[in-house]
């Protein structure tokens, strides 16, 4: 071998030197290297399972948002309906007040007419019957009693009756 130039001593050393390099290479920077990336690696794993996980969570998240918010407007349709149903009821009470108003405006008014219309009547046959005291006194040209005057007045208002 020494031909070609292969030396056994020499080629001894250079591969125990190179199995001591390869071994402090593998202790010191390789497997801290390999330890580095095999954390790094897990990292990632978990990172993905989490970002799966917290898409997961997100479209729980979504769903049950999409369901309240669903709720939620179901809930507001019925108070809004609800609110127009307590709007229409105090609508028909307060025309129903209304209406029991105007009517006893009406009937006060009407009240109120009948008595002015009896109390005219009242007057008229009054007046009716001082006319007639004062006319027949006027012609008869004699003065009546009061009796006289009262059995007159008498018998007009039942004859204007």
């Amino acid at each position: 071998m020494e031909m070609l130039g292969i030396h056994w001593q020499k080629l001894i050393i250079q591969a125990i030197n190179f199995a001591v390099v390869l071994i402090v290479l593998w202790k010191f920077a390789y497997k801290p290297i390999f330890n580095i990336l095999e954390a790094r690696k897990a990292k990632i794993a978990d990172g993905l399972a989490n970002a799966d996980k917290i898409k997961a969570e997100l479209a729980k998240t979504e769903a049950a948002r999409q369901h309240v918010l669903n709720q939620a407007t179901v809930v507001a349709n019925q108070m809004i309906e609800q609110a127009r149903e307590v709007a229409n009821r105090v609508r028909e009470v307060e025309t129903q007040k209304a209406i029991a108003a105007a009517e006893q405006i009406i009937a006060k008014a009407r009240e109120a007419a009948a008595q002015d219309h009896a109390k005219m009547l009242a007057e008229l046959k009054r007046e009716v019957g001082r006319l007639v005291v004062q006319t027949t006194t006027t012609v008869t040209g004699k003065i009546l009693t009061a009796d006289d005057q009262k059995r007159l007045a008498e018998e007009t208002q039942k004859q204007l009756a």
